[in-house]
């Protein structure tokens, strides 16, 4: 039987020439930027360090979760079972895996595609067409003598064929290539982004967390100065039944009572909102971690020394900015693309395999057919879409470096000013503190007086809301001390892990 006809000899010679001139890709490569970065923050964000205060170091952070330096266990399993259950954080997730399916789609198409085929059809040709004219009229007219040759020429007629067809278009000018490098750009990208969201769903964890503990210490603070105000209340009373005061001190000690009174629902509020707001970060309904979340604890505390590294170790572990790098890079990519246009592209082609009338002869020598050989394109006239398209192309990259240089500024404010918030709120807490300290005092003192009807019941009134505002106010510097270390850790990037994901395997897709 003679050898079958074969298609596979002249791709496979043509791929070392191939791979050779593939090497070739016009348009720029990706470099990566070197912004203008101080060497160290400056003395003013850093000068917060004294006595008995939490201190910043410019040693290099640990990578660990820096929500564990709070010491909370409860916050450590909001912040996991948030990770876990976030819906911003599955969305995230499910962009990065959309990222790499697009970057395997551009990866398949380095390598050939082969396909086959099997059809089997009954067909007529219309004798109203000059091709029918050839079955109706001369040709079979002429043939008529020749039974056998007029045997072949019928209408209709059957046609089977089975067949192999390939195609490889050769990535001469990188076109496939900077595509491919593209959408890994934009898979970093994606990765990045979800580390953002991560980074602010934590975030926003850590600081309704803080939050919801400061207004249950506001409560609490609240509740014991409604107690005082209670006694003090009484105390009038009972003096006033006894002709040692007026009804006047009477009604400024309810007048008291009363306003703090008022106070109480608008921080039970709060406590419900932020309650609420720890289960919608958590995929849960309202008042699900009302139980768990119930009981008052303490503030979060903050560690003595926080370890924040170098302005230029920034520029790794910031998430947006790592994002807007690999955006500048996926840019960059595109003007290479876009410029390949500007050249021909060439495909190898192969087709063949049998066709018959009959099934019976299908798979033999006569029966076969073929076609091979390479299809080039040039653009010869685009008007201009090419040429306005690089340029497109190149402005884009041009903003995307913008975007690049204002995201590295915005950090690198971010990280100052919460150190700066983070060294005045702490000096706030110490003077705070040396405020609820005579406070106390002079509410101890004015009291006495007022028993001992040395002073008016006025002292003691002053006294008692210098004492519940200096409470308040220290609750809150200390709610804000706790607060102002998270956006501290939020703009130097959370976790302080930066290692790169895996590219996607490439494997599977040449043999799709």
């Amino acid at each position: 039987m003679p050898r079958a006809f074969s298609i596979s000899a002249l791709p496979l010679a043509a791929v070392p020439l191939a791979l050779l001139v593939s090497s070739c890709a016009v348009g720029p490569n990706f470099v990566k930027p070197k912004p203008n970065v101080p060497a160290h923050w400056s003395a003013t964000a850093e000068r917060n360090g004294h006595e008995g205060r939490s201190r910043v170091s410019a040693r290099e952070p640990q990578p660990l979760a820096w929500w564990s330096d709070f010491k909370d266990p409860q916050l450590t399993s909001l912040v996991d079972e948030s990770a876990a259950q976030n819906l911003d954080v599955r969305q995230a997730a499910l962009r990065i895996e959309e990222a790499q399916a697009e970057a395997q789609v551009l990866f398949g198409g380095l390598w050939p595609s082969l396909s086959a085929n099997a059809s089997w059809a009954r067909q007529r040709i219309s004798t109203n067409t000059p091709n029918g004219v050839l079955f109706s009229g001369g040709f079979a007219g002429a043939l008529r003598g020749d039974p056998a040759l007029a045997a072949l020429i019928t209408n209709p007629y059957n046609q089977a064929q089975l067949g192999l067809g390939a195609s490889w278009e050769l990535d001469l000018f990188g076109a496939t290539r900077r595509g491919i490098a593209a959408a890994d750009a934009r898979t970093q990208a994606a990765v990045d982004s979800a580390r953002e969201v991560l980074l602010t769903m934590v975030s926003t964890v850590a600081q309704t967390y803080i939050s919801l503990r400061g207004e249950q210490l506001s409560l609490s603070i609240l509740q014991r100065s409604l107690a005082t105000e209670r006694g003090i209340l009484k105390l009038t009373q009972d003096r006033y039944k006894a002709g040692l005061t007026s009804d006047l001190d009477v009604q400024n000690a309810s007048a008291e009572f009363n306003t703090t009174r008022a106070q109480l629902p608008l921080v039970r509020q709060a406590i419900t909102l932020d309650i609420n707001q720890l289960g919608e970060l958590m995929d849960k309904p309202p008042e699900a971690l009302r139980h768990e979340l119930a009981e008052s604890r303490p503030v979060p505390p903050v560690p003595p020394v926080v370890p924040i590294g170098l302005p230029s170790q920034l520029l790794r572990r910031r998430p947006d900015i790592r994002e807007a790098e690999a955006q500048l890079h996926a840019a960059t990519e595109q003007i290479g693309i876009a410029i390949s246009e500007y050249f021909p592209s060439v495909t190898l082609t192969a087709a063949g395999g049998f066709q018959a009338e009959r099934f019976g002869s299908l798979i033999q020598a006569a029966s076969r057919f073929g076609a091979i050989g390479p299809q080039i394109n040039l653009p010869i006239f685009e008007g201009g879409r090419i040429r306005a398209t690089v340029h497109l192309k190149r402005l884009q990259a041009k903003e995307a470096a913008v975007v690049y240089a204002r995201t590295v500024v915005t950090a690198l404010t971010q990280v100052e000013d919460a150190m700066a918030a983070y060294g005045a709120d702490q000096a706030r807490q110490v003077s705070l503190q040396a405020a609820v300290t005579a406070s106390r005092s002079a509410l101890s003192l004015a009291r006495q007086r007022y028993q001992s009807g040395v002073s008016s019941f006025i002292a003691v009134l002053d006294a008692e809301r210098t004492e519940q505002q200096s409470e308040l106010s220290l609750a809150q510097a200390r709610t804000a001390v706790s607060a102002d270390l998270v956006h501290l850790y939020q703009a130097l990037g959370g976790g302080w892990q930066a290692t790169a994901p895996a590219r996607p395997a490439g494997g599977s897709a040449a043999g799709d």
